[in-house]
């Protein structure tokens, strides 16, 4: 029998007990996994093991796959109609309010995210995810299209049938809903690998997939590592679609498995360096809260974070003054405190690339205008850091960072300002900060991004979609876009008076 965690917690922001099952959830119950093996979850707040959950392989796929086929084929997909599914998804989405506080404990810890943000933010961003789609599971039609008098033709949207699905660490929960809830009100059933860093909210979720009314095997959630696990659902021949969110690297890889396998259709929502700009006649004050929010929000580990700032040379100086102070303010401490606004990044591993990245910023000619250092010698705390006389070949400039690095930019023209804010291989985000609703709505458009942002930075909508150009991805998530994702679109021509 798979172990179980459990502490309890005493904290300014989350008292109480948390208990979680450490298994794979396959087939509508906890396993062990065949051939063993275990990965210790850190807490990023100071180095140490939390505990270890079961690492799915291979062998572990392929159970979920033949649980995942046998509900699609006996207890799922078109024998459930739309409008029950909904109600599944509805009472799941009532059953996770009811733990939220233990959702957005369980991400503060393994995640090192504010509890607050966790809470308010990550966790009641899924639980309406999972609301909106329950809305959308029995509106999911077709199209009757006339042709002529004598034939019918009419189109069905069915569901694919095994999916898979790989999410990333740095919004646990929200990332969970955002794959699963447009999969289930489709129809389809369900293989999801969490994050081998932040897998305890999803073995907690686990805990109210039966409760809900789903039938076994329709979701199966496996912990692993992306090299086994992730690469055996993305390769896996009877898996009929995969969705992926994390770096660009890794969605190369998944998109090649994919290809080598079957064919099977990808969703990936990769990564970004969104530029967000700003013109001389914006509302400085407001634009300096927005920017600072763009790129340091959830530690600056956001795929969309404005990570390149450009600022028209008549307010630059301005600009530099309040986002310095606004940065300086920062609250960066323990998950669990009740101001803290930026807690430890995710890992050993990502802070020292964060690092490297910094270090190559002073070794490329760029000055440290503020941060740059580590904070504390426990845990994987940093300060808000801003680069300043960055040019565009720099590393810092171009690449990811993930980290709360932001670099500014001054620029004299909207020409100007538009060819280096898309000049990037990238294109998932933008802002404009502008006073001129002409040129906001004509900056906007010629942004090379999937979302561009008006006034306002890191601002998500769960009827809107979400995606990215270039490398940044394909396809999009949240909104109707998203069941898109989950349906093959059959063609149906029925004879109704041609004779041969």
């Amino acid at each position: 029998m798979p172990k179980t965690f459990e502490t309890t917690l005493d904290t300014p922001a989350f008292k109480g007990s948390l208990s979680v099952p450490l298994g794979l959830y396959i087939n509508g119950e906890f396993v062990d996994p065949i051939e063993g093996g275990e990965i210790d979850v850190i807490n990023p707040a100071n180095g140490r093991i939390i505990t270890s959950i079961a690492a799915g392989t291979q062998a572990d796929i392929d159970r979920a796959v033949d649980a995942a086929e046998r509900a699609y084929k006996t207890s799922w997909g078109f024998k459930v109609p739309g409008a029950q599914r909904g109600k599944m998804l509805a009472k799941l989405a009532h059953l996770m309010k009811e733990k939220q506080s233990e959702f957005a404990a369980l991400d503060a810890l393994a995640n090192g995210k504010a509890y607050n943000t966790a809470f308010s933010r990550d966790n009641s961003g899924a639980i309406a995810v999972m609301e909106y789609y329950a809305g959308w599971a029995d509106k999911i039609s077709g199209k009757t299209i006339e042709v002529n008098e004598n034939k019918m033709a009419y189109t069905r949207h069915e569901p694919i049938g095994v999916v898979g699905q790989i999410i990333p660490w740095n919004v646990p929960m929200f990332s969970l809903s955002l794959k699963l809830a447009p999969a289930l009100a489709t129809g389809n059933t369900v293989i999801l690998k969490p994050s081998e860093l932040t897998p305890l909210s999803a073995l907690l979720f686990c805990t109210l997939v039966a409760a809900a009314g789903f039938p076994p095997g329709v979701v199966n959630i496996v912990n692993g590592y992306g090299a086994s696990a992730g690469h055996a659902i993305a390769a896996h021949p009877r898996v009929r679609k995969v969705a992926f969110t994390g770096s660009t690297l890794t969605g190369r890889k998944i998109m090649e498995a994919a290809a080598r396998s079957n064919l099977k259709p990808v969703t990936l929502e990769l990564g970004g360096k969104s530029p967000t700009v700003v013109f001389g006649d914006a509302d400085v004050e407001q634009a300096v809260k927005w920017a600072i929010h763009g790129i340091y929000f959830n530690h600056g580990q956001n795929c969309s974070a404005g990570s390149r700032i450009y600022v028209q040379d008549t307010i630059y100086d301005e600009f530099l003054r309040g986002f310095t102070e606004q940065a300086r303010a920062i609250r960066v401490g323990d998950p669990f405190a009740t101001d803290t606004y930026q807690g430890p990044q995710v890992s050993e591993t990502q802070f020292q690339r964060i690092m490297s990245y910094i270090a190559s910023g002073k070794e490329s000619g760029a000055t440290v205008h503020l941060g740059g250092q580590r904070i504390g010698s426990e845990g994987y705390f940093m300060q808000p850091t801003i680069f300043t006389e960055c040019t565009p070949d720099m590393k810092i400039v171009q690449e990811e960072i993930f980290g709360p690095v932001a670099c500014l930019m001054r620029f004299g023209t909207e020409e100007e300002v538009l060819e280096r804010a898309n000049d990037t291989s990238y294109g998932l985000a933008a802002a404009v900060f502008t006073k001129d609703i002409d040129r906001a709505i004509r900056v906007a458009h010629a942004l090379e991004a999937g979302t561009a942002w008006i006034n306002c930075a890191n601002q998500t909508e769960i009827s809107m979609p979400f995606g990215g150009f270039k490398q940044s991805g394909i396809g999009r998530e949240l909104g109707e876009y998203a069941l898109e994702n989950y349906t093959n679109v059959k063609a149906v021509h029925v004879n109704i008076g041609i004779r041969m």
